[in-house]
């Protein structure tokens, strides 16, 4: 928008003063702000769960609304951006006021309002880009039925909200994750020319997640709560689906798929055909390899880190090359 506004000819600077704008303005609100955040109960089930109690929390609410203000700042909004940083911002919402709430919203309040959010994002994915999908490693372009691809869309959606939610237990851990991944669909916009103007806004995102992971970081002095994680897990899956490769999502956040999809898999599975799996392994994930290996919570976060580096790296030449 401010290109248009004062005719700025030089998109790189602007963009390097967007991201810095996203950074800093995060960073200081939190700083500033962050006491007036409501307060973490602590987690009763997870490892050391208790150390978080009384830490504030809900930081989500702040990066995700210095993002969109950078996004209508900095970036070109067009229709379809808007509908997205509204959905963003829904999912920013509905996590915040369980964050404020003294009792839990519970599961099924939370699954059903992030169903929601996840049958508008497909709707309106699949109104402004249609229904092709990319096979990365091939190149082949395969035309799904709208139907088709709603569905599996409405599923992306409503798994990466939720995996990312789950992976929000070890300071810095989701948000590090979060930023890798972002970073990676970044990669593979530039390289393949998909959705330009989509990938600056991913660098916005990122910037306002690091603000936030300066406060985060080991030991940390306050929580993005579900205002941030389920946000993040939202703007994952957009991003993804906006590179028109959706199923590389398998591989670009698997780290977070598996550490808080294997604890939703696990309970599903009892709750609803009372099956029982991996009974001596811990989830999420993170629990299980600082409770039964004895990892400290840095060396879940840059061991966790590591292997989704990895594993981007690989995906992004192989897509690329």
């Amino acid at each position: 928008m401010i290109n248009k506004i004062l005719d700025v000819s030089d998109y790189a600077i602007l963009g390097f003063v967007g991201v810095a704008f996203a950074y800093l303005l995060t960073s200081y609100l939190l700083a500033v702000g962050m006491n007036k955040l409501p307060r973490d109960h602590g987690r009763e089930f997870a490892h050391d769960g208790g150390l978080s109690a009384g830490k504030p929390r809900g930081a989500g609410f702040v990066f995700i609304l210095v993002f969109v203000l950078a996004a209508f700042i900095f970036g070109n909004v067009d229709r379809e951006m808007v509908i997205y940083l509204i959905l963003t911002v829904s999912a920013m919402m509905t996590g915040y006021l369980d964050d404020c709430a003294k009792v839990s919203w519970g599961e099924l309040r939370k699954g059903l309002l992030d169903l929601v959010i996840a049958v508008m994002t497909a709707i309106t994915m699949v109104n402004f880009n249609g229904s092709n999908v990319t096979i990365a490693l091939t190149g082949q372009v395969i035309a799904l039925p709208p139907l088709l691809y709603g569905a599996l869309a409405v599923i992306l959606v409503w798994g990466s909200i939720n995996v990312t939610n789950c992976a929000d237990g070890v300071d810095g851990l989701s948000g590090t994750l979060t930023s890798i991944t972002l970073f990676t669909i970044y990669m593979i916009m530039s390289r393949t020319g998909a959705a330009p103007e989509f990938s600056y806004m991913i660098l916005l995102f990122i910037a306002c997640i690091l603000g936030y992971l300066w406060f985060n970081a080991t030991p940390s002095r306050l929580l993005m709560g579900d205002a941030g994680s389920r946000a993040m897990g939202l703007f994952i899956a957009v991003s993804i689906m906006k590179t028109g490769r959706p199923f590389l999502y398998l591989l670009v956040a698997l780290v977070l798929m598996v550490d808080g999809g294997i604890g939703l898999v696990k309970v599903s599975l009892l709750r609803f055909l009372k099956i029982k799996i991996l009974t001596k392994i811990r989830t999420p994930l993170h629990d299980h390899v600082r409770k039964n290996l004895g990892w400290s919570n840095a060396q879940t976060v840059f061991k966790f880190a590591i292997i989704q580096i990895m594993i981007s790296v690989a995906v992004v030449w192989l897509t690329v090359f």
